[in-house]
């Protein structure tokens, strides 16, 4: 059944995560340059949620992607090619009469200002994703439901679709709700919008530079005072890595809808990581780790705030690693682990794919990303990440420390 429903039903649910938005086909430049000199690309795909998804999967979670496709080839090789990642697939939908999304990128840095996209996603299939059409059932059948602010600037249906997902219903699963302000996606919008969805949802994840681009918000305390409501609230700070303010306190869902048992883990250690890949270029990073801290917020409720110091990466690509510490994060929340190694997990998920082209790659294997996360706080500063360190714990060792 498509469409609102008044209650969700949950008790049978056998999915960790369900990641819904729009995918697309992307083509990747054989070369750098301008993409009027790129002479052929590579076809991949690309989009935020599919990526988490994937990135799940490919970690040992049961995840699932919604969304709507073309009833084209392209919208047979995202369905394929995600469905080969283990993402469950059989609730995305087929448009008989919009395409399927691609785009074109450079293969330069994103923040590069010689760096290039070409989209071609207006009136595309995904575009037209609404309350009638989504399958509200299946939406709703994971322990964590992975939203985020990309789908809400696709058009006026996309956004009431996103405003009845993180409305408080009975049963709501967690909504984590990742902030991915994208700046030509918003021309003659308003992205505050944005704002109002994320003090909606229980986990947030919003970086400053896209705080203070979409909100005019400057700094990690000004960030969380305008997001009281969530229960975790992200802070990402690039080099400098991420500060979590989590709380044991109901997130915004309990005034109407479920309570704190609904949540993939214990309150006690809920956390969270940082989307935008707080993973930092070689030679910048590490740095002292602060542990939590508590401090009394209004009303008397306690607030833990954690810092947890970036990585030192050799980044090949600065693509998709914003979703892949998201996954990394929700992994290990699902896991029940403390707050700092749910942003370190979340670190070292991101470091995997920016040490490869793609916005997608084989994460560590899980006995090795947790011997990482183990390290206390000097070794884990020393840590250096290139390429094929995931494989580290299948051949020679490849971390390297200076």
């Amino acid at each position: 059944m498509s469409g609102p429903a008044g209650g969700t039903a949950r008790a049978a649910t056998t999915t960790d995560v369900v990641c819904l938005g729009e995918s697309m086909v992307t083509f990747l430049p054989s070369q750098p340059g301008r993409l009027a000199d790129v002479p052929s690309f590579g076809r991949g795909i690309g989009g935020a949620e599919s990526n988490v998804a994937c990135a799940l999967a490919a970690a040992g979670h049961r995840a699932a992607w919604v969304g709507r496709v073309g009833a084209d080839g392209f919208g047979d090789h995202l369905v394929e090619t995600i469905g080969g990642y283990g993402v469950d697939t059989s609730a995305v939908r087929r448009d008989p009469v919009r395409p399927t999304g691609i785009y074109f990128r450079t293969a330069t840095d994103r923040g590069a200002g010689a760096h290039e996209v070409a989209y071609y996603r207006a009136g595309s299939a995904a575009s037209a994703m609404s309350p009638a059409n989504v399958p509200y059932e299946e939406v709703f059948a994971g322990r964590v439901l992975h939203l985020s602010g990309i789908t809400a600037a696709l058009s006026a249906d996309c956004l009431e679709l996103l405003r009845d997902l993180t409305a408080p219903r009975p049963g709501r699963p967690l909504v984590s709700f990742d902030v991915n302000h994208r700046p030509h996606l918003w021309r003659g919008g308003d992205a505050t919008v944005l704002l109002e969805l994320a003090r909606r949802c229980d986990l947030v994840f919003v970086g400053e530079d896209e705080a203070e681009e979409a909100w005019g918000i400057v700094g990690a305390e000004a960030i969380r005072a305008a997001l009281p409501e969530p229960g975790v609230v992200v802070v990402k700070r690039g080099s400098a890595g991420a500060t979590v303010f989590s709380g044991l306190r109901p997130g915004p869902r309990s005034s109407n809808a479920g309570g704190a048992e609904n949540t993939p883990a214990s309150r006690s250690t809920e956390g969270a990581g940082a989307e935008n890949a707080p993973a930092s270029r070689s030679g910048e990073g590490g740095g002292a780790e602060s542990g939590p801290a508590s401090r009394s917020r209004e009303g008397g409720e306690a607030e833990v705030v954690t810092q947890v110091p970036a990585l030192r990466v050799d980044v090949v690509a600065a693509v998709g690693a914003g979703d892949a510490f998201a996954a990394g994060f929700l992994s290990a929340t699902l896991r029940g682990l403390p707050v700092r190694d749910r942003v370190r997990h979340g670190h070292l998920m991101a470091a995997a794919v920016l040490t490869v082209p793609g916005d997608l790659t084989e994460p560590p294997a899980r006995d090795h990303a947790d011997r990482l996360v183990a390290l206390d706080d000097e070794a884990w500063g020393r840590l250096r990440l290139g390429p094929g360190w995931t494989a580290a714990d299948r051949a020679p060792e490849e971390v390297r420390t200076p």
